[in-house]
């Protein structure tokens, strides 16, 4: 038996392993094209170490591309859409997941409806919405787009996480004299810091990544983000520059891994526990 439970484990590891490696497949071919000199995806000599090879696309990226300015777009629009997402949603979660209300569980599931909605259904709605108010072509416009997305995903798993926390915790504080904003700031919210960082590094992420509603509601080569600028780099075959747009995607997923990396402790329990009752 003993044997036989450690060939399992040796056969699952291998197997995870060459998983990982398939994953690592298109990001080693990214890298490997980034140091590449020709400007060409396919080669009938292909191989992952470039014969010629070059960093001058990466101080391509970084002179001549506005890469910087991108990173500052969608720097600002990722820290301003974290800071009033989690500013609403963290109250709001430790309101829904304790106190009983009247309409409590039709707002909680009109909230996780409006969030199923695929955003290009909603984009039409929302331009009438923003466009009498001016905020078009604005980054305060497209910040309150994510907000209104990202707090609902916030509200949910970090409800689902405070619903985990033993109710007799609360109790023994207020019978030490805590009032409930005492409880909420010195107790409710250090126990539930591995959702609340889980759920903001994917606040992040997604508006990192986003592309539908920022190449929308932004134009302009100077309001690009990140996503949008990407694009950009690489709109046509004939004109673009694989190298340079390899180059490019690989500097911007930089900024997600360092936060991965930071994150990665709290990543099992704050997705695991955050999820079991949302």
């Amino acid at each position: 038996m003993k044997k036989r439970k450690i060939t399992k484990k040796i056969v699952l590891n291998i197997f995870f392993i060459v998983c990982c490696f398939i994953a690592l497949l298109p990001i080693l071919y990214a890298f490997s094209v980034s140091f590449n000199t020709s400007n060409s995806l396919v080669d009938s000599d292909f191989s992952f170490i470039p014969k010629d090879f070059t960093i001058k696309n990466y101080i391509a990226v970084i002179m001549d591309k506005p890469l910087i300015l991108w990173f500052k777009n969608s720097s600002i629009l990722a820290v301003s859409t974290l800071f009033f997402s989690l500013g609403v949603a963290i109250p709001a979660a430790y309101a829904f997941s304790r106190h009983r209300f009247k309409g409590r569980k039709t707002i909680l599931n009109t909230l996780i409806m409006l969030n199923a909605f695929p955003a290009i259904l909603s984009m039409f709605a929302i331009y009438r919405l923003l466009s009498p108010l001016g905020l078009i072509n604005t980054k305060l416009g497209l910040i309150i787009v994510y907000i209104g997305t990202m707090a609902i995903f916030a509200l949910w798993n970090l409800k689902g996480y405070f619903d985990t926390v033993p109710i007799g915790i609360e109790e023994a504080a207020r019978i030490d004299g805590a009032s409930d904003f005492i409880i909420a700031k010195s107790i409710m919210i250090p126990l539930a810091k591995p959702s609340i960082i889980v759920t903001a590094v994917m606040i992040l992420i997604y508006v990192w990544n986003e592309y539908i509603y920022a190449i929308t509601f932004l134009t302009g080569a100077d309001n690009y983000t990140l996503a949008a600028g990407l694009y950009s780099l690489q709109a046509t075959e004939t004109s673009g520059n694989w190298p340079i747009f390899a180059a490019a995607s690989l500097m911007v997923s930089l900024p997600v891994l360092i936060m991965f990396l930071f994150a990665q402790k709290h990543m099992v329990s704050g997705l695991t526990v955050g999820g079991m009752k949302g």
